[in-house]
C-alpha cells in the first residue's frame, strides 16, 4: 500500500451533487455589506521568523508576491467537484466559461483581491466536458480566518450549481496542489446495454457495440507499471506535462449490470492519455483488436500508431475521482482554523404540518 493520502474521494460518492449575496466577507468570517474588510489581528503585522507566513513552492507564487508588494501570505486548500457539462474545462479563461474562471471570480468577490494575489492553482487541469469529484486546489491571501465556514458557505453562494467545493483547509506553506502530487485516480464510465440510460447520458459513455469485459481487464493490465506513454499523448498545449514517462499503479475493470467502469491511478497523466487509452480498450473490448495490440502501441511510442487504430473517447465518461498526497503535506499547521466540511441548517421549531 502506498503512503500517501487520498484527498477527494468516498467510497459511494454522489458525483454531482445558499447563500448569494454581493456582501464581503471579512476574514474572521463575519459577513459585512462593506466593500472593505478588516484583516484578522493575527494578520495585520507578521514577523518574518513566522514559518506559516512564507510561501514556499515550486509555482512562481511568492516571486509574484514579492512584485506585489505583500511581505506575507497563507495558503488554503479546497476539495472541489463538479459537473463540466456546460464548461470549457478547469484551466482560465473567460469566454466560454471555466471552472477555474468562476471558482477565482468568487474568491475575487469575498477576499477583495484579484487573481494574481490569489494565486489559484488546480492539481488537474481538466479538458472541457470531464467531470471531477476529487479536484484540489489552493489558494493564497495575505490575512487568515479565524473560521472557514462563512468562507465556506460563500464560495458555494456564489458558485453555479454545477460547482461545489467541499472543503476548505489551512494548508502548509510547502503544499502545492498539482507538484506535491503523488498519484491521481480517474473513473471513466461506460454503458454497455442497448438502450442509453437517460440518468446516465451526461456522464457515462453509450457504447454501441456489446463489450467484452474480459478483454478490456486483460489489455488493462498491459499499462501498468513504468512506461513511456508518447502514443497515447495528444499535441501538449501550453505549460502542460512534456515527460512522457509515467507510472500506471493499478487499471480495474468493474462491471455492475450494464455499467462498465474503468479505474485507472496513475503518478501522472499525459493531455488526453487517459481517453486515449479507454478509446483502445474500447476497440480491445469490441473484439476488433486483439489485448496484446497495449504493449505494442506502447513500444512504438508515436501517436500515429494508436491513431491508426482507435479515436479518442468523448470527455463526459471521464471524471476526476481523487489527488493522493503524502500525509505529511496534508497536516494541518499551527494556530490556523479547522477544516470546514460544510455547516447543516437546523430548524428549532416546525411551523408547517406538511411539505
Amino acid at each position: 500500500m502506498m503512503g500517501f493520502a487520498t484527498v477527494g474521494f468516498f467510497p459511494s460518492p454522489s458525483p454531482f451533487c445558499a447563500f448569494s449575496s454581493s456582501s464581503s466577507l471579512s476574514p474572521n468570517g463575519s459577513v459585512s455589506s462593506s466593500s472593505s474588510y478588516s484583516p484578522s489581528p493575527s494578520s495585520s503585522s507578521s514577523s518574518s521568523s513566522s514559518p506559516w507566513l512564507v510561501l514556499v513552492d515550486n509555482s512562481g507564487e511568492q516571486t509574484q508576491r514579492e512584485k506585489l508588494g505583500i511581505s506575507s501570505s497563507h495558503k488554503w486548500r479546497m476539495v472541489i467537484s463538479y459537473d463540466g457539462t456546460k464548461f470549457k474545462g478547469w484551466q482560465y479563461q473567460q469566454s466560454p466559461p471555466t471552472i477555474q474562471c468562476l471558482i477565482e471570480n468568487a474568491l475575487i468577490r469575498i477576499t477583495k483581491l484579484d487573481r494574481k494575489e490569489l494565486c489559484l492553482v488546480g492539481a488537474s487541469r481538466t479538458d472541457t466536458g470531464v467531470h471531477a469529484w476529487g479536484q484540489v486546489a489552493h489558494f493564497t491571501t495575505p490575512f487568515t480566518y479565524d473560521s472557514l465556514e462563512s468562507l465556506h458557505a460563500a464560495m458555494n453562494g456564489l458558485l453555479p450549481p454545477e460547482i461545489r467545493v467541499r472543503e476548505i483547509s489551512a494548508a502548509l506553506p510547502d503544499f502545492h496542489a498539482r507538484f506535491s502530487t503523488k498519484s491521481k485516480i480517474y473513473h471513466y464510465r461506460i454503458y454497455n446495454g442497448l438502450i442509453m440510460d437517460p440518468f446516465q447520458s451526461l456522464y457515462a459513455y453509450h457504447s454501441a457495440y456489446r463489450l467484452n469485459p474480459c478483454a478490456v481487464r486483460e489489455a488493462a493490465a498491459y499499462f501498468v507499471g513504468k512506461h513511456d506513454f508518447s502514443s497515447f499523448a495528444n499535441a501538449s498545449r501550453n505549460d502542460r506535462e512534456v515527460d512522457p514517462v509515467k507510472q500506471i499503479f493499478r487499471f480495474d475493470v468493474t462491471e455492475v449490470e450494464a455499467l462498465l467502469q474503468l479505474e485507472v491511478e496513475g503518478t501522472g497523466f499525459l493531455y488526453r492519455q487517459v481517453r486515449n487509452m479507454v478509446a483502445l480498450l474500447l476497440q480491445i473490448g469490441r473484439e476488433a483488436l486483439p489485448p496484446d495490440i497495449v504493449p505494442k502501441i506502447i513500444a512504438a511510442r508515436d501517436r500515429k500508431e494508436l491513431a491508426k487504430v482507435a479515436l479518442s473517447a468523448p470527455p463526459h465518461g471521464l471524471c476526476l475521482m481523487s489527488v493522493n498526497y503524502n500525509q505529511k503535506v496534508l497536516e494541518p499547521p499551527e494556530g490556523y482554523p479547522p477544516a470546514s466540511f460544510g455547516r447543516s441548517h437546523q430548524v428549532s421549531k416546525c411551523k408547517l404540518t406538511f411539505y
